[in-house]
């Protein structure tokens, strides 16, 4: 496992550490150019009355915005949870190059799990996956936030 992985994915789950600490569903992401950081995103669902308001969508927003393009094709989108089906074909029509995630989605995962979106031959755009980055970790804040929910 690259090390640049370990770094970016730690960013992203400081995302989902604040996520957590504003009662959002603790899931975070940091879209990553060149070695630096271009976007971060955090779980807004609950405080924007949106259900779009993923980490995903929110780092590709601000990530877009930075760099001034609708394409990041040199991009790394790193997400804590599995992209769910709206987010992994985001990131196929921001043309991201990979995508690294921590914990598997057994309910929406989109990027291997249930769907594969970002390799689907049909669409005009594949993107490389790296999987279980820190999975320990993103799987245990996800656990501890929905036990204390119930």
């Amino acid at each position: 496992m690259p090390e640049k992985h370990q770094y970016f994915m730690l960013e992203a789950f400081k995302e989902a550490q604040l996520a957590f600490e504003n009662d959002e569903s603790p899931v975070g992401a940091v879209i990553e150019i060149g070695g630096k950081i271009v976007g971060r995103g955090r779980n807004s669902v609950e405080r924007n009355k949106d259900a779009s308001a993923h980490a995903e969508m929110n780092a590709l927003k601000m990530a877009g915005e930075k760099v001034g393009e609708k394409f990041l094709s040199e991009a790394t989108l790193y997400c804590t949870l599995e992209p769910c089906p709206m987010c992994a074909g985001a990131a196929v029509l921001h043309r991201i190059k990979r995508i690294v995630y921590g914990a598997s989605d057994i309910r929406w995962g989109a990027c291997g799990t249930i769907f594969n979106i970002p390799q689907e031959e049909r669409l005009n755009h594949r993107i490389e996956i790296v999987g279980g980055v820190m999975e320990k970790e993103c799987a245990e804040i996800l656990t501890r936030f929905f036990a204390e929910k119930r």
